[in-house]
């Protein structure tokens, strides 16, 4: 690697270290240490919505027409960094609902950045890009597992204190990340751009079929991913697995996501646009059918390897796709703008509606009926699939 795509994969290790180390076990620290009833819970992961349709206009067009990314990338990270050190000591709803939408609006808009930042400066995106990217997926497993060692055996008011730890991990990563990005490649704004705000320029791309095909299905998938995060655990949790090795079964997903990672750029080279986009959502209807018979046990913790597959293969892929596709000048604010799909519409549409047909799918004793519940998501991959064979037909690489 060159010295700059070092840099750019340490920029990507940080990133996603930062989101791992809290992410995971936040719901566990609201519901088992604050006491937060499930309707609380569900309005503070809302804020990642909030700050995605914040983001998308105000990162995108700071980025895109006035400030320096790298230097922006800094400010984001510093204020998301002392967000969440006072998480830590937030108790009540409203106090920690207000200090997460502040971290939000701070550091949904990094998601974007970072990947503008990368596509600027790799030289062939389709080859580069996967393999700068992967840091990110070492970086979420690197947060993610030192929490198993971490609560293994604790109870109480110890293990209230182990988990508030996610923060300050959080927090010490954001504040080097901040300090890191001003040795990051300069990336300046576009100069001498037309009348249209940048994020506007990258809404009216939809008028274009192909990206407006890619929106649709993003958005279809997006909901798909939700279920994973959603009722992943709870159904390990209900097949017999021990509690301190979920998130470790879960991370054989993220595992396989490096390899998918590193082959992207061939299977972009050999399979094209279409198909290696439907290769990705087709993965994800077959571990919820898989999911949906349950058992052997083993079986139900291997398919999440297919993880790997889902993401590389097709929401980095829309990202790869996007930057190529889109103005230079409009470019950070497209990636917001499937962003706002992919991390904010999505994920918050997708809650309502699996936890609604969780509780349809109920069976008389009250436990969730996975095997009838897992058929809808597995249904909707299929449907996006087929959308992106039929009506996603652009050129291999641009011209």
């Amino acid at each position: 690697m060159t010295a700059a795509s070092t840099r750019l994969a340490v920029m990507m290790f940080l990133e996603y270290l930062i989101w791992g180390s809290w992410l995971p076990l936040l719901a566990l620290y609201l519901s088992d240490v604050l006491g937060f009833t499930g309707g609380q819970i569900g309005w503070i992961f809302a804020t990642q919505a909030i700050a995605c349709i914040a983001g998308l206009y105000f990162g995108g067009q700071l980025a895109d027409r006035m400030l320096s990314t790298e230097k922006l990338l800094a400010v984001l990270h510093l204020v998301g960094g002392a967000a969440m050190f006072a998480l830590a000591y937030q108790t009540t709803f409203w106090s920690f609902f207000a200090v997460m939408l502040v971290y939000q609006l701070a550091y949904m808009p990094t998601m974007s950045l970072t990947n503008a930042i990368c596509f600027h400066h790799v030289a062939d995106a389709q080859r580069d890009f996967g393999r700068v990217r992967l840091w990110g997926t070492i970086g979420w497993i690197a947060a993610s597992w030192p929490f198993v060692f971490i609560l293994a055996g604790k109870t109480g008011p110890d293990l209230h204190a182990a988990l508030s730890s996610i923060f300050t991990v959080a927090g010490v990563a954001s504040i080097a990340l901040a300090a890191f990005s001003l040795t990051l490649p300069a990336t300046p704004p576009a100069k001498g751009t037309g009348g249209l705000s940048a994020p506007m320029q990258a809404i009216q791309l939809l008028r274009d079929p192909i990206m407006f095909v890619l929106f649709v299905a993003t958005l279809m998938d997006a909901l798909v991913h939700q279920a994973y995060f959603q009722w992943t655990s709870p159904f390990l949790q209900a097949a017999g697995l021990a509690e301190n090795w979920i998130m470790p079964a879960m991370s054989v997903g993220q595992i396989a996501e490096i390899a998918s990672m590193a082959v992207l750029g061939a299977a972009l080279a050999k399979m094209g646009w279409r198909w290696t986009m439907t290769l990705g959502v087709l993965a994800h209807a077959v571990r919820f059918l898989v999911f949906a018979i349950g058992d052997p046990l083993w079986l139900m913790v291997a398919i999440n390897a297919v993880h790997g597959m889902c993401y590389a293969f097709f929401f980095a892929a829309v990202y790869i796709f996007v930057d190529e596709r889109c103005p230079r000048d409009a470019r950070a604010s497209a990636q917001g703008l499937f962003n706002l799909v992919i991390l904010g519409v999505g994920p918050f549409a997708g809650s309502l509606l699996w936890g609604w047909l969780g509780d349809v799918f109920r069976t008389p004793e009250g436990m969730v009926d996975f095997s009838r519940l897992f058929l809808a998501p597995a249904s909707l991959a299929l449907a996006a699939a087929l959308l992106l064979v039929v009506a996603f037909r652009p050129q291999a690489r641009p011209a």
